[in-house]
């Protein structure tokens, strides 16, 4: 779905740009995309994938966050040794990437499934 997405851009990029029409064939694609762009159901998905951006990418730097508190944490405790200090900033970066990871691979899944919903609704007419 994205590459079909990035053709049809590249295309009409490279149309608009390498056209020979002129100044007068730019303006009425420009006018026709304006049009399209200001659609109801254009705006209606728009809005969708704001609110949907923001919900999900609020996840990812909270547990980026989490991920650094135990780090440090790990780093700065007193009651360790050295070598036990490493394995312990070892243990607690790797758990952390794990969750980052985990969090970033929920949001692409939730991301795919919005964008199957909004495909279907935009073929049904909803």
């Amino acid at each position: 779905m994205r590459g079909k997405i990035g053709l049809v851009i590249g295309l009409a990029a490279g149309y608009v740009l390498g056209s020979r029409a002129g100044r007068e064939r730019y303006e009425q694609i420009k006018t026709q995309a304006e049009k399209l762009w200001n659609q109801p159901p254009v705006q209606k998905q728009v809005e969708k994938a704001k609110q949907f951006a923001k919900s999900s990418a609020a996840s990812i730097p909270s547990t980026l966050w989490d991920g650094a508190v135990k780090v440090t944490k790990a780093a700065t405790s007193k009651d360790t040794s050295g070598d036990q200090k490493v394995a312990e900033v070892k243990r607690a970066a790797k758990s952390s990437a794990e969750k980052v990871k985990d969090a970033a691979a929920d949001a692409a899944s939730d991301a795919s499934a919005a964008a199957e919903a909004s495909s279907a609704a935009s073929r049904s007419g909803a």
